[in-house]
């Protein structure tokens, strides 16, 4: 595949936009741990490992955790699909999917809604496994 074809690879755009989708998740859980603890904790070396200790801080803390722990799957397949040559094809469709259900989730976490938030937890996955059976058939 020639650069320029890769470069404009609507997989890679989405991949782009997932980094922006991690880098919202680190942002909102330090604005609200520095909301709860101070700029002066946020700040300073963070020795004394403190935790913030209200619902939405945590809330935030627990959804970009979960966030991270299907991500770097999600940037093995984005990468695999690219290199396989679908870049517009199930396996996009599958990607989408992913991150729009992980775009959803953060507001479902963090208002406290149960069992929606897990469904779409499980969209995503099965965005994940859309692209998985791509990569292998």
């Amino acid at each position: 595949m020639e650069a320029a074809a890769s470069a404009s690879s609507p997989m890679l755009v989405l991949l782009a936009l997932s980094v922006a989708l991690l880098v919202f998740h680190i942002g909102l859980q330090g604005v609200l741990s520095t909301r709860e603890l101070g700029s002066q904790w946020n700040a300073g070396p963070r020795d004394d490992a403190r935790e913030p200790k209200g619902a939405l801080a945590g809330r935030a803390a627990r959804t970009s955790a979960n966030f991270r722990e299907t991500y770097p799957a999600f940037v093995a397949l984005a990468l695999a699909l690219v290199l396989a040559g679908d870049p517009a094809g199930w396996g996009l469709v599958g990607a989408w999917l992913w991150f729009v259900a992980r775009l959803v989730y953060i507001p479902l976490y963090l208002a406290g809604i149960p069992y929606i938030r897990s469904l779409v937890w499980l969209v995503s996955l099965a965005g994940l496994a859309v692209m998985t059976g791509v990569v292998i058939f």
